[in-house]
């Protein structure tokens, strides 16, 4: 597949917010009641807004756009926040369309955010597909876990973490 991969700049802010909730209906789909999905369609404006006055302030996003000018990927990676970080870089998300899974996307995302330093990223439990992704690409489990947010309908994830990887 032909796509081009580039940092997100603030007029991205409505296609990406559009194709994120796409991504989440997707991979989440059979996980999240319709409630969540209707209350995320309605609170479209103001993830527009943050999506604009994040980039504005710096905090990089990336963007695949397929061969039609379509995005297709999104990801965004940066100093981790938790308080036992295992290292520095967290990988905060990583989504690509469905039709486009398998096609190299992801990886240059994975590629282009972190490289082939060490990171950490967390990951729903009930998401045997990104698991196995991150797997093929040095994460394993560190056995933290949580419940997400309430928002989320607290589903559990854990914890994934690499050390640098030589390619």
């Amino acid at each position: 597949m032909d796509f081009t991969i580039r940092p997100a700049m603030v007029e991205d802010a409505e296609e990406m917010a559009i194709m994120h909730l796409q991504s989440w209906r997707e991979s989440y789909g059979q996980l999240l009641p319709p409630e969540f999905f209707a209350k995320q369609e309605a609170a479209l404006p103001d993830r527009i807004n943050r999506y604009r006055e994040s980039i504005a302030a710096g905090h990089s996003r990336m963007l695949v756009h397929g061969p039609d000018g379509d995005l297709v990927g999104i990801g965004a990676a940066g100093s981790g926040s938790d308080e036992d970080k295992p290292c520095d870089m967290e990988l905060f998300m990583l989504y690509t369309l469905e039709r486009i899974h398998g096609r190299g996307v992801g990886q240059a995302l994975v590629d282009a955010l972190i490289g082939d330093g060490p990171a950490y990223l967390w990951v729903l439990d009930d998401n045997p597909r990104a698991q196995a992704f991150y797997r093929r690409n040095g994460f394993v489990p560190d056995g933290k876990r949580q419940l997400c947010d309430p928002s989320w309908y607290s589903l559990p994830e854990h914890r994934m973490v690499r050390t640098a990887v030589g390619r």
